[in-house]
């Protein structure tokens, strides 16, 4: 069977499944996030506890992903492929059941196993061409290019669906979405065989997981137990104290979960921390500005306002500035460097979510906001990994690549945490209707948004340092 997929498959055909895949990974990236109000109220939670989905589930995928890659290449790319799509419409159907808050944590945290698609579906045209870089790269913009429309499709979709239907009818939308992924995905994708031998780097991933355990553990317990937890204090000291057995682990495997050699060059760590305080913002400030957007100014004096369908429409404006930022990085690139496109870059952002202080009565101060912002997410986004194997050796540009989106994961899963306890320390105002739940207060939104904008100064000046010398 695998022989006569080989044949029978052109390049084009497999990106064409594969597009098919990004589709329903945009719809997935996309759908929630103008309702995230609405799924608390669904919930009968606060707006703030919706911050701990997006946290579970980027630890997730930051735990998740690295060892994914590694396995696509010991038993094959499909192989995984079909597993992560399995378990992500595992949890998208989970979530549509989920009676709880709990239990709703869980299945959001399963569906972050389609993190490892877009890295697997690219591995997967790079063998199928022979290692031909010119075409790897050609069929990735395809495959980002839909994502980014499915990512605006979705947005809109959730916009016109929740009140207009059951919410579970509403959940289930991306549930079917990537169930029928799997279909496509058996069908239409070939499989070229395992590529890599060799053990897998268990150990690293065993201290990896402690340390990444401890540190959400401690931020969890901040959270229930208030900022004078001393246990929580402990278990944040105990996660960061992992990182030490953790690195000489690393160091001394031969095929390392992460090359902390490489991480600790001098050309490359301001890159990769970069990337980190990229994800606080990139993901970890996503929905504060959708539950902001939602709240009414005219009773509680903050917020926007908004239906879900302005949320949708912030989201398109987002995504699209983003991928003409993306699109026209190789000119911006010629005109400025790669260090100065990536340090401009992170300034955009700063701009951005520091304008929030000031300016966020208006939708058309949102609309301009994100504009800013999106412009210099989308030249990171798409700077940043090149940069990082600009500065590899050529035997560990994959490495470094991958490295740009464990880092941004990692940095957007210690955001959405430390953002969910900014919101509910700040206290909460309670809505005058007892189905609605409670908002956090203004002040907490501000502390989001110069968190964002500082998180982005000092990605500048971390590149600024790490400069190349003429």
């Amino acid at each position: 069977m695998t022989q006569t997929l080989t044949r029978s498959r052109s390049l084009g055909t497999i990106v064409g499944f594969l597009v098919c895949v990004e589709l329903a990974s945009g719809i997935l990236q996309g759908y929630y996030t103008p309702i995230f109000s609405d799924i608390a109220r669904h919930l009968h939670v606060q707006d703030s506890d919706v911050n701990w989905f997006e946290a579970a589930q980027l630890i997730v995928s930051g735990l998740a992903v690295p060892p994914l890659a590694r396995l696509g290449d010991q038993i094959g790319h499909r192989r995984v492929l079909l597993i992560s799509t399995a378990v992500t419409a595992l949890g998208s159907w989970w979530l549509v059941a989920a009676p709880s808050f709990g239990t709703f944590l869980v299945g959001w945290a399963i569906q972050g196993a389609y993190v490892v698609w877009l890295p697997l579906e690219i591995a997967i045209v790079h063998r199928r061409t022979r290692g031909d870089g010119v075409r790897t790269r050609k069929a990735a913009g395809i495959l980002v290019g839909f994502l980014y429309v499915a990512i605006i499709v979705g947005a809109g979709l959730s916009g016109a669906l929740v009140g207009a239907v059951d919410m579970r009818v509403v959940l289930a939308v991306p549930a079917v979405a990537v169930t029928l992924m799997l279909g496509v995905v058996w069908w239409g994708v070939e499989e070229m065989g395992a590529s890599a031998p060799g053990a897998f780097d268990w150990a690293g991933l065993g201290v990896l997981v402690v340390l990444l355990g401890l540190l959400m553990a401690g931020l969890v317990v901040l959270r229930l137990q208030g900022l004078g937890s001393g246990l929580a204090w402990v278990l944040i000291v105990l996660g960061a104290a992992t990182a030490v057995p953790f690195w000489r682990v690393e160091a001394r495997q031969a095929e390392p979960l992460v090359d902390v050699h490489l991480l600790a060059e001098r050309s490359q760590w301001p890159v990769q921390l970069a990337a980190a305080l990229l994800g606080m913002s990139v993901l970890g400030a996503q929905i504060p500005l959708s539950t902001y957007a939602r709240i009414d100014r005219a009773t509680y004096g903050y917020g926007l306002g908004s239906s879900a369908g302005f949320v949708s429409l912030l989201v398109a404006v987002y995504v699209l500035v983003m991928a003409a930022s993306s699109f026209g990085l190789p000119a911006i690139t010629r005109r400025l460097g790669g260090h100065g496109t990536l340090i401009i870059g992170c300034l955009l952002v700063a701009l951005g979510y520091a304008a929030w202080l000031p300016f966020h009565s208006h939708t058309w101060q949102a609309l301009a906001n994100m504009v800013v912002v999106g412009a210099g997410t989308g030249a990171l986004v798409a700077a940043l990994p090149a940069a990082a194997a600009a500065v590899a050796p050529p035997n560990r540009t994959a490495m470094a690549t991958g490295m740009t989106n464990a880092t941004k994961t990692v940095g957007g899963a210690v955001a959405s945490a430390v953002f969910a306890i900014a919101l509910s320390a700040t206290g909460s105002i309670a809505d005058p209707d007892p189905t609605k739940g409670a908002h956090p207060p203004l002040h907490g939104y501000l502390i989001v948004w110069a968190v964002c904008a500082v998180a982005a100064l000092v990605a500048a000046l971390a590149l600024w340092v790490g400069r190349p010398r003429r």
